[in-house]
């Protein structure tokens, strides 16, 4: 079996192929790294020939209208048709929990034009919604220093463990495409600003964070059901206090990321 991961290079596609390999599997990581760029097409039909899965697992260099819609329409246009043509008989795409509750923000109406690409192909898909990563909370924390007071949205969250999706998303590339949306989330919920607090005062940030519902979120405003997944949702194992142990203590590493967190609105 053949599994070309789009975005192989990424912070949830890095483990994803890691993962994949260590199964047996024959995997392509592809990005503009391995000379492919979904955008343009440039070398995409030759990635995905004798491809048997494809995963989307790329995200935009920037989350500013226009560019952000442009990405995620023209890049899912193209792997679609690619994989369409290479004959592939599941097509994975990760999204976010909440993208239809926050057509406010410019991030999220992008994301769901990709979704609805996916559904409207002839391609067998499964749509994967996962909630917050635990590797981008630090991205929440607003700039600054000394005392100024840091306005949070206390909505819950129900934030993940890229490697604990990684780990899902794995075990979905051998399923039955499912034609429908499945979400993916941790075990625990928290209030936002309480859980961006936890982290600040672990890089000792000490700042006063005010828990403030008219604190936007990427151009959104925040309630408690807008980030949190289904009950169905698929929930996975760590929780975020071990994985900021591990991450702290160094046991956890991050790849470098070159954009910031779109989950993470910095006001």
């Amino acid at each position: 079996m053949k599994i070309v991961v789009a975005g192989g290079h990424g912070l949830v596609g890095s483990k994803l192929v890691a993962r994949l390999k260590s199964r047996g599997y024959d995997v392509l990581a592809a990005s503009r790294r391995s000379g492919v760029n979904t955008v343009t097409g440039e070398g995409l039909q030759s990635a995905l020939d004798g491809a048997d899965v494809v995963v989307d697992v790329t995200n935009a260099p920037s989350f500013d209208e226009p560019e952000v819609t442009e990405f995620f329409t023209r890049s899912s246009e193209r792997l679609l048709a690619a994989a369409e043509r290479a004959g592939v008989s599941h097509y994975l795409a990760l999204s976010v929990v909440g993208t239809q509750r926050l057509q406010t923000s410019g991030y999220f109406r992008a994301k769901d034009a990709q979704e609805r690409l996916v559904k409207r192909s002839g391609v067998p898909h499964s749509l994967v919604q996962a909630t917050q990563f635990f590797e981008f909370m630090a991205n929440i924390i607003p700039p600054g220093s000394g005392k100024d007071i840091v306005h949070l949205s206390p909505a819950l969250v129900q934030p993940v463990a890229a490697d604990d999706v990684a780990v899902r998303l794995a075990d979905l590339v051998v399923a039955r495409p499912s034609n429908a949306t499945i979400e993916i989330a941790g075990p625990e919920t928290y209030r936002l600003c309480e859980l961006v607090q936890w982290v600040m005062y672990s890089y000792q940030d000490d700042r006063p964070v005010i828990a403030d519902p008219a604190a936007s979120y990427y151009g959104a405003i925040l309630d408690d059901h807008t980030l949190t997944p289904d009950k169905q949702a698929l929930i996975a194992d760590t929780y975020f206090k071990d994985w900021l142990d591990g991450y702290l203590s160094g046991a956890i590493e991050i790849p470098h990321v070159h954009h910031p967190d779109p989950l993470a609105h910095k006001s």
